[in-house]
């Protein structure tokens, strides 16, 4: 036990000091580069008190556009839990009817989330707009992970459950589920991430004053680059928070996976 804390706060310290030479590093360039385009860290702490206490170039604070975008993105994150969990398992269970759809379905997949904003923007409305970008961004990494994790279950398992008298229901229940539920953190954990990387865009071109997509937008026309990072590094920590608390509820439901290493 005593080990094990010794190890934590070793690697705390580890991933503090990188960043404090990260911003060491940054506030060097930001000097020798000497332009107000390169806002250096204390300009941008200052931006942040700024957006707390003042709000932004319309007087928006920063926890309005936070909260606007969470629950855009979790809005959009969650439909597409809703039902890229239930679609890949459907497909992974019944391989033939993939085979068969696999053609509409995969040329979709590739086609980037950022294409479908214009089609948002014309045939949707308000905060739909986002949400259905969100859904597409967040969908296929949640289908396939499922898809190819019910592929991946040990046939053994099924079988011998089969030859006992088990139902079917009672093997995708007890069996086929518990066993992929591994890859659909993973999967929703990539789907997050993408999740975040797309709110900004549509943000920006959806027309709603409030995000932090258009904070960096309204931002950036004004040249004010210090809030224009005051909204990235913002959407940096959100990300990462959420991706912790995912890793954590990983740990607690699955503790009986090994990581591997090979140090």
């Amino acid at each position: 036990m005593a080990n094990d804390y010794a190890e934590k706060m070793k690697t705390m310290g580890i991933n503090l000091f990188a960043l404090a030479m990260f911003l060491v590093l940054w506030t060097l360039i930001a000097y020798w580069q000497d332009s107000p385009f390169f806002a250096t860290p204390p300009q941008i702490a200052l931006g942040f008190v700024q957006m707390v206490t003042v709000g932004d170039v319309e007087g928006i604070k920063l926890w309005t556009h936070l909260f606007d975008s969470l629950v855009r993105v979790f809005a959009g994150f969650g439909a597409a839990c809703l039902l890229g969990i239930p679609g890949g398992m459907f497909f992974g269970l019944y391989p033939k009817i993939y085979a068969r759809t696999r053609i509409i379905i995969e040329p979709i997949r590739f086609i980037s989330p950022i294409a479908w904003i214009p089609m948002a923007i014309v045939l949707l409305i308000g905060f739909f707009r986002y949400i259905f970008v969100i859904w597409v961004a967040s969908f296929f990494p949640i289908f396939v992970a499922t898809l190819w994790s019910v592929r991946q279950v040990n046939p053994v398992h099924v079988n011998v459950a089969r030859v006992a008298g088990a139902s079917r229901s009672f093997v995708i229940r007890k069996i086929v589920f518990p066993a992929i539920l591994p890859s659909i953190a993973g999967g929703m954990r990539v789907s997050l991430g993408i999740s975040w990387m797309c709110i900004v865009a549509a943000e920006m071109i959806g027309g709603q004053m409030v995000g932090i997509g258009r904070l960096i937008l309204k931002s950036a026309m004004v040249t004010r680059m210090d809030l224009v990072i005051v909204g990235m590094v913002s959407i940096g920590i959100i990300g990462y928070a959420t991706n912790e608390l995912i890793i954590m509820i990983e740990k607690r439901l699955f503790r009986w996976r090994a990581a591997v290493s090979i140090e």
